[in-house]
């Protein structure tokens, strides 16, 4: 007899599970029993006794409760990420055999201060007019977002990327170049050789990975040569912007400079010195079979643009 119910038992098991998943990420997004069990038609003595079962079955406290307010434990908040990522991949999974594999849904891209504003931001109106049921929600910021926590659907990096789980593909390459305002070069002279940046203010990143080193390459050698000066940025946008002002020089992606370069308020220095000096960018994301399409199509179309040049 056992095994004629069996089935329906296990069945059951994991259809209390996935709503387990759902009321502990209702709970944790509305802050609390009552206000989880109005948005998912319970009441909260019954979200309560569903929290209760899921810590009694993983055998571990998920949330801290008092009289004010919830509090999540260190399983609490792995719990959630996890849940997050199972209750996506079934709303994508039931979204796209609804819509027969139509992209759709929210899109969460992030993408650095500078490449996001000058070179992200301006090509998403053409794709939201090719996939009309995406909702594209960037954020920019130099801060590295946890794709793998759910935190983004896709993330734009620079440089060597660490070893991880996700996805990447390759979207381009951004070269660096060495930059001076035609004022500060005739106040303070143009260097000849790179070695003539120690008499002058050299304006770097802040980031921790960054340091005050730039490559140079004479006479057939690479090296690389310290710098100094009395500002310091987190993106190269505001790095070209204190350049353009004449406040000192500054190594920074092309990208973020080239209209200032185009209308001659930046020139190059020392670029017969320059060692072909790149970055390269990728999209990061979680990849495999269930991939949704709007991600997919989205590093598609990234890859499409910005390898043709887009961010160069």
């Amino acid at each position: 007899m056992s095994s004629t119910f069996e089935p329906q038992a296990k069945a059951a098991a994991r259809e209390d599970r996935a709503r387990s998943l759902e009321i502990f990420a209702a709970v944790v997004a509305e802050g609390s029993f009552s206000a989880a069990g109005r948005r998912l038609g319970l009441t909260p003595s019954a979200v309560s006794r569903a929290i209760d079962r899921l810590e009694e079955r993983l055998g571990v406290r998920l949330l801290l409760r008092s009289t004010r307010a919830l509090t999540m434990t260190a399983e609490g908040h792995a719990y959630l990420c996890g849940a997050r990522r199972i209750l996506a991949d079934l709303d994508d999974v039931e979204q796209e055999i609804a819509d027969q594999g139509v992209p759709r849904g929210r899109l969460r891209v992030s993408a650095a201060l500078s490449h996001g504003r000058l070179c992200v931001v301006p090509m998403l109106g053409e794709f939201v007019k090719l996939y009309p049921q995406i909702l594209v929600d960037i954020g920019l910021t130099d801060t590295l977002v946890d794709v793998a926590a759910g935190q983004a659907d896709v993330a734009i990096r620079f440089g060597p990327l660490a070893d991880s789980p996700l996805t990447a593909r390759k979207l381009g390459e951004t070269r660096r170049v060495v930059v001076a305002s035609p004022d500060y070069l005739d106040r303070h002279g143009t260097p000849r050789v790179p070695e003539d940046l120690h008499g002058h203010n050299c304006l770097s990143f802040n980031f921790r990975r960054a340091e005050p080193i730039w490559p140079f390459r004479k006479d057939g050698r690479d090296y690389a040569l310290s710098v100094s000066g009395n500002i310091e940025a987190n993106n190269g946008e505001t790095l070209g912007q204190l350049a353009a002002a004449g406040v000192g020089i500054a190594r920074v992606g092309a990208f973020s400079v080239a209209e200032e370069l185009a209308s001659g308020r930046l020139a190059p220095v020392l670029e017969e010195y320059n060692p072909g000096d790149v970055e390269t960018i990728h999209a990061v994301f979680v990849g495999g079979a269930n991939m949704p399409a709007r991600v997919r199509v989205f590093v598609d179309f990234l890859a499409e643009r910005l390898g043709s040049g887009g961010s160069e």
